[in-house]
């Protein structure tokens, strides 16, 4: 029976206590109601508090967390994906300006 592979694995740790970590698997059946073959989680935030995440939980399919924000995310790639993600976290760091 295939099993989930992991493709990327990654974790960075700012001095100001925030994290960001993505994982990405690829995976031999889509997660419901996902139609593509990877599951991820790309967070950052702090232990127990998430400023922005993006993942794709089985039953609630591509969605991603801004602060209170809760709203679906239209999966186009990988690539798509983590450039989203890390626009999303330039701006709530201040960076993008």
């Amino acid at each position: 029976m295939p099993t989930a592979e992991k493709a990327f694995e990654s974790s960075l740790y700012y001095e100001d206590g925030h994290i960001l970590q993505i994982r990405i698997w690829r995976v031999p059946e889509p997660v419901p109601p996902s139609q593509h073959g990877f599951k991820y989680l790309c967070f950052y935030g702090r232990p127990g508090a998430h400023v922005v995440l993006y993942d794709n939980e089985r039953g609630k399919g591509d969605h991603r967390h801004y602060g209170e924000l809760k709203e679906p995310y239209r999966f186009r790639g990988i690539e798509a994906l983590m450039s989203d993600f890390l626009a999303d976290v330039g701006r709530v760091r201040g960076e993008d300006e």
